[in-house]
């Protein structure tokens, strides 16, 4: 692997292309070919951006290498918001293909923009955040969230509600304020058209857990799933028809305390901790392309020893937070803020694997710091992107 330096990479440098006046790649450096494919299998990806600048062969070899030898992996990014006004946002990333931590230097319109999220930031789904306020309701979605959009808020005003975002869709339920003649109130944000509309309202056995904290949250392009984290009662909500389905039990394993879901791909995930808060004993992975416990089949058990890293001092695990993006899941504990637990599927042999990194930011962060992770797939086109808007600059961390 590239060693990697503390310095500021700007995604925006130009190389020059091969014509007329340019000197051919091939006189500059002896590498091409499988070589040079191979030599750019070890640079992290935020450098292959300029390095696919240096010429038309380049290019190729770049993307030949992500394609065949080394290919991106969903990075983890950790938000963590201050709590003292104007609420600032910082931001690192995680690039598991390269191993590298990354503070993710934003531009100045990126910087105005977030200024405008006045309330306590929040993620959900593993790729939205997402902010709440009497005044306005503020959501991002892009892999880097670089961009931000501003609305008028939903009618009822909620605290923590459930919010989620299916298709071109924005689904906001529960969490409304006790003076509110229906908490469990659920209005949808057509972003295509800048209207809300209400919607049916949650099932009522959700009455007492309808807040974002007990819920766990998933969306995939047609609908909304929210799982009771304490029990594994689980409901799904149609936007485009405006109806609940469920419930459904996805709680396979009576052994289970908290559960939460996300989806790898086009799979259903529940995580779930085994044991007690006192004694965890393990945890699991189970998948289904369904909803409903029956159809759900173990993936995968973290290894012992990766479960007693996760274990406080005092041995306690309360609760346990997912994100995920295709193949790649990452877990976090609030027990162990400073590890992070990551699980994927290997493309050839189909096993899946877990591993642990260690959050290079942790250590620097104040007790107050309100801190939420998204999952994105992040590729050569999505940091070319990222240049474009002035916001491509990237620092790499001590210890990365």
């Amino acid at each position: 692997m590239a060693v990697v330096t503390q310095k500021r990479r700007n995604l925006d440098d130009n190389g020059e292309e091969e014509g007329a006046g340019a000197v051919p790649a091939s006189s500059r450096s002896p590498l091409h070919g499988d070589i040079l494919e191979l030599t750019l299998s070890h640079v992290p990806l935020v450098d292959l951006v300029p390095a696919a600048r240096v010429s038309t062969s380049w290019s190729l070899a770049v993307s030949s290498s992500l394609r065949h030898l080394r290919k991106p992996k969903p990075w983890l990014l950790v938000h963590s918001q201050s709590t003292r006004s104007p609420h600032a946002v910082s931001v690192h990333a995680y690039d598991p293909r390269s191993g590298v931590w990354m503070d993710l230097a934003v531009g100045h319109e990126r910087r105005e923009k977030g200024a405008k999220l006045a309330s306590a930031l929040r993620s959900s789904h593993s790729t939205l955040l997402y902010g709440v306020s009497p005044a306005t309701l503020s959501f991002s979605s892009d892999p880097l969230h670089l961009t931000w959009r501003h609305t008028n808020p939903p009618s009822a005003w909620r605290v923590d509600p459930v919010v989620a975002l299916v298709g071109s869709r924005l689904v906001v339920a529960g969490g409304a304020c006790d003076f509110e003649d229906d908490p469990l109130s659920v209005e949808v944000y057509d972003m295509r058209a800048h209207t809300w509309s209400m919607c049916a309202s949650m099932p009522a056995t959700l009455k007492d857990s309808s807040a974002s904290a007990w819920l766990s949250v998933a969306a995939d392009c047609r609908r909304m799933y929210v799982m009771e984290k304490l029990t594994g009662v689980t409901h799904a909500f149609d936007p485009e028809a405006g109806v609940w389905l469920g419930p459904y039990d996805l709680r396979p394993d009576h052994n289970v305390f908290y559960s939460v879901i996300g989806f790898a791909g086009d799979r259903l995930v529940v995580a779930g901790l085994l044991g007690n808060s006192e004694d965890v004993k393990g945890v699991k992975l189970w998948g289904s392309m369904a909803v409903g416990a029956d159809d759900l089949e173990e993936i995968c058990e973290m290894p012992e020893e990766l479960v007693k890293e996760l274990k406080d001092d005092s041995y306690c695990v309360s609760s346990i937070s997912m994100c995920s993006s295709g193949d790649f899941l990452y877990v976090h504990s609030n027990s162990k803020p400073e590890i992070v637990f990551w699980c994927e599927r290997e493309d050839k042999s189909g096993v899946w694997r877990w591993g642990t990194v260690r959050d290079a930011a942790a250590s620097g962060r104040s007790p107050g710091q309100r801190v939420v992770y998204t999952c994105s797939e992040v590729g050569i086109r999505e940091l070319r992107e990222a240049a474009a808007t002035g916001n491509g600059r990237f620092v790499a961390m001590d210890g990365s």
